[in-house]
């Protein structure tokens, strides 16, 4: 696993950012897993994009989302 490298995507602005995940606990005690992009590579980085999902920008800022990809 040494020469795997994060799951990256560069926006139209020409900005790198990568895939995270988390676990985080609702406040009625459920836990959920979250996905977020972020600048910099963090502890919680995933290498490879989650099944059923794509990555989309939002049209103002060039942020990238998960969307849950169409099933066809």
């Amino acid at each position: 696993m040494a020469d795997k490298q994060p799951f990256a995507h560069t926006n139209k602005k020409g900005q790198t950012y990568y895939l995270h995940t988390r676990e985080v606990t609702l406040k009625n005690g459920r836990v959920q897993r979250i996905y977020f992009f972020a600048r910099d590579v963090r502890d919680d980085v995933m290498y490879e994009l989650p099944a059923g999902y794509e990555v989309m920008e939002t049209q103002r800022t060039g942020m990238p989302v998960l969307k849950r990809a169409d099933k066809k």
